[in-house]
């Protein structure tokens, strides 16, 4: 009799594991860090957690040059302070920066506000500064400042 009850229990015990195993492969913790650009209101690209690495790239032309970046940057589901964009060259310089206020926290568990600049900003700086350009957020939560995407920018080739 004793050797069922300890098959018994032996049996709750993986059952309940697996239980417990499965239940937690499918949570998800609220928030984490993560990241969208926009352009003109349509994504183009959206990334969280270890799907920040690699950096991908974003082809800007002139066809875009009445258009509106727009970055969304996510601290744990909330918007950081002090935010700011930075366009930088190949040797990490600053070309252009933008910086945005503080918004209560509050009021983002709806939607994070994003911080919009013109693409026609951006297209002037190829001008001075050829080559790859790249787009960073900084703010007090991320002082260092991350790389979100590179800007690939030029003239369009299309099939003839």
């Amino acid at each position: 009799m004793q050797s069922f009850s300890q098959k018994t229990k032996a049996a709750r015990v993986i059952i309940l594991g697996a239980f417990f195993t499965t239940f937690f492969s499918f949570y998800v913790k609220p928030g984490g860090e993560g990241f969208e650009i926009y352009l003109n209101n349509k994504m183009v690209l959206q990334q969280f957690g270890s799907q920040q690495n690699p950096v991908q790239s974003i082809q800007l032309d002139q066809s875009f040059s009445n258009s509106q970046l727009s970055v969304k940057y996510f601290h744990c589901g909330r918007a950081g302070t002090n935010r700011s964009i930075t366009i930088r060259d190949g040797q990490n310089k600053v070309l252009k920066e933008w910086k945005f206020a503080d918004v209560s926290n509050a009021a983002v568990s709806v939607s994070n506000p994003a911080m919009t600049c013109k693409v026609s900003d951006i297209l002037s700086l190829q001008k001075t500064n050829p080559g790859k350009l790249n787009l960073y957020y900084s703010s007090s939560e991320l002082p260092k400042g991350r790389l979100l995407a590179t800007l690939i920018i030029g003239e369009v080739t299309r099939a003839k």
